[in-house]
């Protein structure tokens, strides 16, 4: 079994894509929380409100570290998609930490990101742009199989 943890943009339906394209795959999928609401407020709901929008942040942002950080850790894979929409701090982040623990990194990105992230792209064992193309990297690194 690869575990395989997709990380980064949450308002798009990518990691839909790849988990349906991989069916049949002996792959384990993980992810983080992406209803962003609940992702934002964990910390407040958890361990109590803060009037403060700085500590309401935090109090969140490391509660969703403990899950983000122990998925990555436990990951074969990690694939990390920047979007076309936001400030992809958290992405850029997960794919540093991951590149840091030695882990396989596939990024998933549009083209006009190219120059962007071109050190993260580096890191990377793969760029892909569609998230079809990310499970056939997985059939490939499973079964030896091209697409087709």
């Amino acid at each position: 079994m690869l575990n395989v943890h997709l990380s980064g943009e949450i308002h798009t339906d990518w990691r839909d894509r790849i988990v349906d394209a991989a069916r049949g795959l002996d792959v384990s999928f993980t992810a983080p929380v992406t209803d962003h609401a609940a992702s934002d407020d964990c910390g407040v709901a958890i361990l109590g409100a803060e009037p403060n929008k700085f500590w309401h942040d935090r109090k969140g942002a490391m509660l969703n570290a403990i899950r983000t950080r122990t998925e990555i850790e436990r990951a074969d894979v990690v694939v990390v998609r920047f979007g076309d929409k936001y400030k992809q701090w958290n992405a850029a982040f997960d794919a540093g930490y991951a590149a840091a623990l030695g882990k396989p990194l596939v990024i998933l990105q549009p083209p006009e990101h190219d120059h962007a992230l071109k050190e993260v792209d580096a890191a990377a064992l793969a760029v892909a742009r569609e998230p079809e193309q990310v499970a056939d990297i997985l059939r490939y690194v499973l079964t030896g199989r091209l697409p087709g």
